[in-house]
Parts: C-alpha cells; sequence; structure tokens
C-alpha cells in the first residue's frame, strides 16, 4: 500500500475530523484554487490518506463527489517497476488512465494508473529505496513548525488511537459483478483468493469473497448481495452509493480497547451492541486477552477461526448517504473477517426482541 486517496466535498472540515478525531497528522499538501483541486496528506503508522476537493468542475472529484458523496476514489499501490505491472495489468484486463511516467526527485520515481472498481482507480508508484517524505508525487511536505489548519507536527504518542495501517477495504459490487471483480484482481495484479464465504442473516444473504496481494499487504473483501434473497444492506449501499465502491476501511490496532477509548474521547462515535451478545460471547469463545466487561463496555466485538482471535468495531456513520464508515480491528491470529459477529449480533438483537416481549427461549 503506498496511500488511500478519498474525494470530499470540505477539505477543511475532513482534515479537522481525520485530525481531531482520529489522530492524523497532517504530513503535505498538494494543488491550489488555480490548478483545480486541493489535497492534504494525513498520516498515522504506516496510514498514509489524502483528501482532495476539487474547485474546479474539470478535476475528477467533482463529478466524484457529485456522484457519491465523499469517499474512496484512488488507492495506490507501491511496486518495484511501475512499467512492467502496469503493462501486465493492461495486457490481462485492466484499463490504462496514465501511462507511466518517469519523474525527477528523490522520492516518487515513476507513476501510472490502472482502472479497479466501479469509480475507483488504482495508481501504481515506484519509489526511490531512499525517499525523505514518503509522499505522493507533487506535495510539499508540512511545515511543522507552521501556523494554519494545514500546519505539521503531531499529537504526543500517549494521546494517539495507535491505528498501525489498513488492515483492509470492504468493496460493495452489483450482483453478477463479485466474480469478475475477483478474477481482474488475479489476472490483472497477481492477487490471491484466500477466502470465501456466504452470510445469511434471517432472510437477507450476502456473497463474499477475499483477495490479497502476493504481499499480504492489501486485501479486498469484495461482497454482492444474493440475488435469491431479501434486499439488505449491501443493496441499500449500492443504491445511495450509486454504484460499486468502498464500504468501509478496516484499520488496524495492537491494543483495540486502548484505540476505542481514545477515539471515543477524541468524539468518534461507535455502532453500540446489545447486551445479550456479551451474555452469549462467552458460550462461544474463550478470550486471550481483553476483559469481557471491557469489551462490553466498549461495544467491541469478537470472533474467533483457525488462526486466533480478532476484536473489532465499527463507527457510526457521519457520511450523508451513510455509505462509508470505518472499523478499528485487532487480530491475534485470526485470518479471517468478523463473519460470525453478523450472526451472533442478529441472534442477541432476537433474543432482545423475545425478552421485551416476554417470550422464553
Amino acid at each position: 500500500m503506498d496511500h488511500v486517496e478519498l474525494y470530499v466535498e470540505d477539505l477543511d472540515r475532513k482534515v479537522a475530523d481525520w485530525t481531531g478525531g482520529y489522530g492524523f497528522t497532517v504530513v503535505g499538501t498538494a494543488g491550489s484554487a488555480a490548478e483545480g483541486f486541493r489535497s492534504v496528506a494525513l498520516r498515522q503508522g504506516r496510514i498514509l490518506l489524502v483528501l482532495t476537493e476539487s474547485t474546479s468542475d474539470e478535476h475528477p472529484a467533482a463529478a466524484y463527489v457529485h456522484s457519491h458523496g465523499d469517499g474512496v476514489a484512488r488507492i495506490a499501490l507501491r511496486a518495484p517497476d511501475v512499467a512492467a505491472v502496469f503493462d501486465h495489468a493492461v495486457r490481462n484486463g485492466a484499463r490504462p488512465l496514465a501511462e507511466p511516467v518517469r519523474h525527477e526527485g528523490p522520492g516518487v520515481v515513476v507513476t501510472a494508473t490502472v482502472s479497479g472498481f466501479g469509480d475507483v482507480v488504482h495508481s501504481l508508484v515506484q519509489r526511490a529505496e531512499e525517499d525523505p517524505s514518503g509522499l505522493p508525487e507533487g506535495f510539499v511536505p508540512a511545515d511543522a513548525e507552521a501556523d494554519g489548519p494545514y500546519a505539521g507536527g503531531s499529537r504526543s504518542s500517549a494521546d494517539l488511537p495507535g491505528l498501525v495501517e489498513v488492515d483492509h477495504f470492504a468493496v460493495c459490487v452489483n450482483i453478477g459483478e463479485l466474480d469478475d471483480t475477483i478474477a481482474f484482481y488475479r489476472q490483472a495484479l497477481g492477487f490471491r483468493e484466500i477466502f470465501e464465504e456466504r452470510i445469511v442473516v434471517g432472510t437477507q444473504a450476502m456473497l463474499s469473497k477475499v483477495v490479497q496481494s502476493r504481499s499480504c499487504d492489501i486485501t479486498f473483501t469484495v461482497i454482492q448481495p444474493d440475488p435469491v434473497a431479501d434486499a439488505g444492506q449491501i443493496d441499500e449501499f449500492l443504491k445511495n452509493h450509486d454504484g460499486p465502491g468502498v464500504q468501509h476501511i478496516a484499520f488496524s490496532s495492537d491494543d483495540a480497547a486502548r484505540s476505542v477509548r481514545t477515539l471515543g474521547g477524541s468524539g468518534v462515535e461507535f455502532l453500540t451492541t446489545p447486551a445479550t451478545y456479551y451474555e452469549l460471547l462467552g458460550q462461544r469463545v474463550q478470550l486471550r486477552k481483553h476483559d469481557l466487561a471491557e469489551l462490553g463496555e466498549l461495544n467491541i466485538l469478537v470472533d474467533e477461526d483457525h488462526g486466533g482471535q480478532l476484536f473489532q468495531i465499527f463507527t457510526r456513520s457521519t457520511h450523508s448517504r451513510r455509505t462509508l464508515f470505518f472499523e478499528v480491528i485487532e487480530r491475534l491470529g485470526a485470518e479471517t473477517f468478523g463473519s460470525s459477529n453478523i450472526k451472533a449480533l442478529y441472534e442477541a438483537v432476537e433474543l432482545e426482541r423475545h425478552r421485551e416481549n416476554g417470550w422464553s427461549r
């Protein structure tokens, strides 16, 4: 992973959200009103986010925000030889959007762009072995001593939530597009398919497959509605987002409880979990870390697979269309994505409903 770019309607407000709420640090800026866009780069751990606002209808961020609202528009992938990767990708089904270009300077050496899914594209980035800034091409490092909304500098480590890297992207696609999307990443970009499942929740269902880069650093969980089931949350995303796109980004943490406490103290809101979920949790999982009472207090979910356990929680979406949210995830060897939590939550809600109606189970 090199960086993730989100197109946004209000750059200043979003920078404030990511720095004040999520603890990211401004590390660079690019563009101007005259150039048709303004961008800010933010970093935490190994995560580099770029927020871009259009100042001209000619910039692609204008059309993207009009169609989808704020959202992930570019996922930039690091490559040791951009020209070779670009050629392979195009020969295997990717649309060429920007031919390889060589850059002068000590940082980015070569860039190119190919299609991804929906309106999300993939930049290919080749960097010098010693890159002093780690910023995207065209960015100017932020001055830690400067004043203003985009000044550099950072909070003390004790005040940070401790987000480490992007664990995975959850991608929603239309009915009939799941297999083609998986085949694209396997053939064009050399990803491996590592997981497949069908998740049933009442009368709703979704189909999911996961692809991962050979380095295991980049993971896409691709989801489509099950055509034989009732419409559900994936159908709603596709309708409100106006097509396929990133539903959520999962950020890894070495201590989910600490991260959630810190984020909550900075104003980030998370989804709540019925108390009955934690009553049932002890019947299916023997906790290897964290206290059950603390997990219940913080609404953190727990799952277990053949590799170990994971702890996860989802933010409450603040998106105007409720189509983008985020996840904090801590892995203790687990390799999957918490699908049991969907079923466990559903069962917990059903139990709560029965109790409210005076039924016994």
